[in-house]
């Protein structure tokens, strides 16, 4: 996997695509949904493309038919139908999605090394959002109206590592780099509506997923652990025997998660819902494939494990 990429579908796992380059590695590639068109940023050892370009490949056509060149490295890219968000350190550039793509917006971020950005994929919502100029805040714009105020969102008082959106994009996650906490805001108002706790440790949130109906909510973490959490209906959770003791600290009447595994790998994993509706997909970086079956009161067991790197052709 040094020079190229493969495309997987995840639930059944089934290999679908691959396109090995000679000439170099890629070290950011983003899917526009399930179609031919994918964003490609150069990386590893000996980078096809500049880690400043990036280049939109048609599978199709077997070639890139769309380039972007920056003043600085390429973080992240996002994708939709009409839009190319490009994610670099301190700034977020969105263009139409077209042969010869016009700049539409420029929004300026806090340092955002780890390329955070996130964009609704619903076609009747077009918000963004990403990490505001102040530590820890989020900002959502609309870029179907952006002469709309922005929102600005107080998620924690340290610099964020994961936010995402649900698939309506009607409700925002975060996790700070603590990574004790998840929180839950309306996208709407700004309002928080739920705080749950991952744990008491500081962790690194590698991933946040909502499911199909944002009733529940995974997250992965540096520990080796995935979390499943009720949004909808938070007496689900785990609470402390002393969470109505109103004198104790906010700790003890925290949300835990109902549900919780263990990887085996130790290597960041990134987990998602399952087409199953109580099933959690985690896809680790060493090449290990996991699906997990929960129920809600807690059980858990594993109903899949696969190496997807060692898929060969006559599998796909």
């Amino acid at each position: 996997m040094e020079n190229g990429f493969r495309v997987y579908n995840c639930d059944p796992l089934k290999e679908k695509e691959r396109q090995d380059f000679t000439e170099g590695g890629i070290g950011y590639v983003e899917m526009l949904f399930r179609c031919n068109y994918l964003a490609v940023v150069g990386g590893g050892k000996n980078p096809r493309y500049p880690p400043n370009k990036v280049m939109v490949w048609d599978d199709l056509k077997k070639k890139h038919v769309i380039e972007l060149e920056f003043s600085s490295d390429v973080k992240a890219v996002k994708l939709r139908r009409d839009r190319i968000v490009v994610v670099l350190e301190n700034v977020i550039k969105v263009y139409t999605f077209t042969q010869n793509p016009q700049q539409l917006h420029v929004f300026e971020t806090a340092p955002n090394n780890q390329g955070l950005c996130v964009l609704c994929p619903n076609s009747n919502n077009s918000l963004l959002a990403f990490p505001a100029r102040k530590l820890g805040h989020v900002q959502i714009v609309d870029l179907a109206n952006t002469e709309k105020p922005p929102l600005d969102i107080a998620g924690h008082e340290t610099a964020l590592s994961c936010i995402a959106l649900n698939l309506q994009g009607t409700k925002l996650a975060t996790t700070s780099e603590k990574g004790t906490l998840i929180r839950v805001f309306d996208t709407s108002s700004g309002q928080q509506l739920h705080e749950l706790r991952r744990g008491a440790n500081n962790a690194h949130i590698y991933c946040v997923n909502f499911n199909h109906d944002s009733s529940l909510l995974c997250v992965s973490s540096d520990h080796g652990t995935i979390h499943i959490f009720a949004v909808e209906d938070e007496k689900k959770n785990k609470q402390s025997s002393l969470a109505s003791a109103s004198f104790l600290p906010k700790y003890f009447s925290s949300n835990w998660s109902f549900c919780r595994f263990q990887i085996p790998s130790a290597s960041q994993c990134i987990c998602a819902f399952g087409s199953d509706p109580n099933s959690v997909i985690v896809i680790c970086a060493d090449g290990s494939y996991y699906k997990f079956l929960f129920s809600l009161k807690g059980d858990c067991t594993r109903d899949v494990y696969a190496q997807f790197l060692e898929m060969t052709d006559d599998k796909m």
